[in-house]
């Protein structure tokens, strides 16, 4: 096999503290049916929102490495938090290895904002990093545009536990998004990859509410930005009769069969952990996990 066809079947890596890059793992496979994935979830150290900065680079650049090691021949950092401390270093550990980081979508949202009133929904690292602070200064307040950022440190564990409606972060939520509606706000971002797997709970509260409120998350745009780089490079995965011959040599070396659509990693596995991605994915997903 050529090089050239060795990076095209090569996989696509993604990195996220726990389970909520899943929901950017959905959006790559609508778009990029053809392509083989290996998830990298750090569950041993999430949650990365409420750690220091060194510690958040420290764990990425180590997740960054371990798919790097899978050969993967482009890396989706699909962790906001991750993103906003360590993405500038990863890229400068491995300059010849396109790598993908999370913005939350707020420049989106202000060019669509009608009352220059929009809310961003994140983790306190989220919030407080350079990445989405760059983006207020050169995009929000020139337009002026008023930034609202809300933090609830309950709202990953809640997906994690499966998003019950009755539970008190729903309820606060609920109230939540009366009280932005109530300050004027449009727009809503979901600044962390687990949100969006609450969109419908959004979409439908606030229909409930007639609120005039839209709802953005990021994951679209990353998926066409990964499709875009695929493409300008020549990486692009085709079907041809050589795909199982590159899939039996990296199952050799590493131990990942990517003849799966997608193989996840967790860094400590459960039942539990399990069940949790067949709920999120859908268990009509087709996946291996693989553990050390």
């Amino acid at each position: 096999m050529t090089a050239n066809r060795k990076v095209r079947h090569a996989p696509i890596g993604l990195f996220d503290s726990g389970v909520g890059g899943l929901s950017v793992y959905l959006h790559l496979a609508q778009q990029l049916p053809a392509e083989h994935y290996i998830y990298y979830a750090d569950t041993l150290n999430v949650p990365y929102g409420n750690r220091d900065s060194e510690d958040i680079e420290t764990l990425t650049l180590n997740a960054v490495e371990w798919l790097y090691q899978q050969g993967c021949k482009l890396i989706v950092i699909a962790c906001n938090s991750a993103s906003a401390y360590a993405l500038d270093r990863a890229r400068r550990c491995y300059p010849e290895l396109p790598i993908v980081g999370l913005v939350p979508a707020l420049k989106p949202a202000v060019l669509a904002s009608k009352s220059g009133h929009v809310a961003v929904l994140a983790t306190k690292a989220t919030l407080n990093g350079t990445l989405l602070n760059d983006v207020i200064s050169n995009v929000a307040d020139p337009n002026g545009t008023l930034v609202t950022k809300y933090f609830d440190p309950q709202l990953v564990p809640w997906v994690e536990s499966g998003m019950p409606v009755q539970d008190e972060t729903a309820q606060r939520l609920r109230q939540r998004i009366q009280a932005f509606a109530d300050d004027g706000v449009d727009q809503l971002v979901l600044g962390c990859t687990h949100y969006p797997f609450f969109k419908a709970f959004l979409l439908d509260e606030i229909a409930r509410q007639q609120l005039s409120i839209q709802v953005v998350d990021s994951g679209q745009a990353i998926a066409e930005r990964v499709k875009q780089l695929l493409v300008a490079n020549q990486m692009s995965a085709s079907l041809d009769s050589e795909t199982k011959d590159y899939h039996s040599e990296v199952s050799s070396k590493t131990k990942v069969d990517i003849s799966y659509p997608l193989t996840f990693h967790a860094t400590k596995y459960s039942d539990r952990l399990g069940a949790l991605v067949v709920r999120l994915l859908g268990r009509e997903t087709v996946l291996q996990y693989h553990t050390e």
